[in-house]
């Protein structure tokens, strides 16, 4: 498994009987997890004394309860810096678990010594983003949210990157790719991070285990001939890494060449000394 454990503002605690108890800086945060199927003695003191607290409801979704909690406040990743607010559906704006694949591709990107190119679909709140740039990358953000890139376009400025090569798109990532195709673009590094459902601008839907592999094929078609690394994620319940593995070989190694790889990755739990599985990656390297 790939963790993420060089966090120092952000800490998951505790996780029991459906739920996880987070540090996200000064502030704690509990939040349902459906990995959590354990239900261990909650004895760590932050269950009891949480900032905001995000309840399921029977009919779907949930709300909020807080408790001296912030409308705003931002946490530190290495040098980037991440604004944070709760919304919708329990999530602050980052996943944390992702900053074990930030390192990964930050370090190719350094150590490739010359210019790189790197394409982020689905791009979220700029996470990915932000690392790749710091990294010396020149970075295409695209998200079909443009909530999502604004906020995207704020932690890019909090992180002293405002005036970074990142070229901000909002658009739908399938139709941005088939564009970039018929144009002849290439880029050195992409990565994917694909919704397990979805809807598009006329109401089209996306399925992560039906769209992934005629969309993987298409977008390898955006590698260049000196690309570093493909990164593809996935959050879907029932797409093992070996099934990542697999889709990246057919896709893209087997007709390139290069390593490919795949895990679960995961966050460690200061009060068990264990591991929460977060989703699952899959990685393609030139070399």
């Amino acid at each position: 498994m790939w963790i993420a454990n060089n966090w120092n503002d952000y800490e998951v605690l505790d996780a029991s009987d459906g739920e996880k108890l987070e540090r996200w800086g000064d502030f704690l945060l509990i939040r349902p997890d459906p990995q959590v199927i354990w239900n261990t003695p909650r004895q760590n003191p932050g269950w009891k004394r949480s900032n905001g607290h995000y309840y399921r409801s029977t009919k779907g979704g949930g709300e909020w309860e807080f408790s001296g909690l912030p409308q705003e406040w931002s946490i530190r990743y290495r040098d980037l810096t991440f604004r944070l607010k709760p919304f919708s559906f329990k999530h602050t704006g980052l996943f944390p678990e992702q900053a074990v694949n930030w390192d990964w591709f930050s370090e190719l990107i350094r150590e490739a010594d010359r210019p790189v190119k790197v394409l982020n679909l689905f791009a979220y709140t700029g996470g990915a983003t932000l690392a790749a740039a710091k990294a010396g990358a020149a970075v295409t953000h695209v998200d079909a949210s443009k909530g999502m890139v604004t906020w995207a376009k704020e932690n890019a400025a909090v992180s002293d990157l405002s005036d970074a090569p990142i070229r901000w798109l909002v658009d739908d990532c399938m139709k941005f790719v088939e564009r970039e195709i018929r144009r002849g673009s290439k880029y050195d590094g992409i990565i994917m991070d694909p919704p397990s459902y979805g809807r598009g601008p006329k109401g089209e839907i996306w399925k992560m285990e039906e769209g992934i592999f005629p969309f993987l094929e298409r977008a390898a078609q955006l590698l260049s001939d000196n690309a570093l690394f493909f990164l593809l994620n996935s959050y879907t319940t029932g797409l093992q890494p070996a099934v990542l593995h697999y889709l990246l070989s057919v896709c893209i190694a087997g007709r390139r060449g290069g390593h490919t790889e795949a895990q679960e990755i995961g966050l460690p739990v200061t009060e068990s000394g264990l591991t929460l599985p977060c989703g699952a990656a899959g990685r393609w390297t030139r070399c």
